[in-house]
């Protein structure tokens, strides 16, 4: 069994960009592209190599604690492995009249 510490070699945060729960990642190169990769890391990759997945659900697959696999992200960010999709601020999302003109407009279609 690993401690959590070893695996994010001591970090309880990631350094860098804030990975939400629902951020989504996209694995762009292949774990055997790089032996430095921990298991983990590696497991990472192949989970989100050909879908798209949500932190949390990486998190879930991978049976490894969020926070960890925040960390483990940050570097596979660093590294150039994934991309990430961040999700829309609430404050660029459409306002509602304009949601309901649309909806009026296609219940009219």
């Amino acid at each position: 069994m690993v401690r959590l510490y070893a695996l994010t070699k001591g970090r309880a945060r990631p350094a860098g960009e804030y990975l939400d729960i629902i951020t989504l990642v996209l694995a762009i190169t292949r774990p055997e592209h790089d032996l430095t990769l921990s298991p983990e890391e590696a497991s990472i990759l192949n989970l989100c190599r050909d879908v798209m997945l949500s932190v949390a659900e990486l998190a879930a697959r991978a049976n490894v604690p969020l926070s960890v696999v925040r960390v483990l992200l940050a570097d596979l960010i660093d590294a150039g492995h994934i991309r990430v999709v961040h999700p829309t601020a609430p404050d660029k999302l459409p306002n509602d009249r304009i949601l309901r003109e649309v909806l009026d407009g296609l219940r009219a279609l």
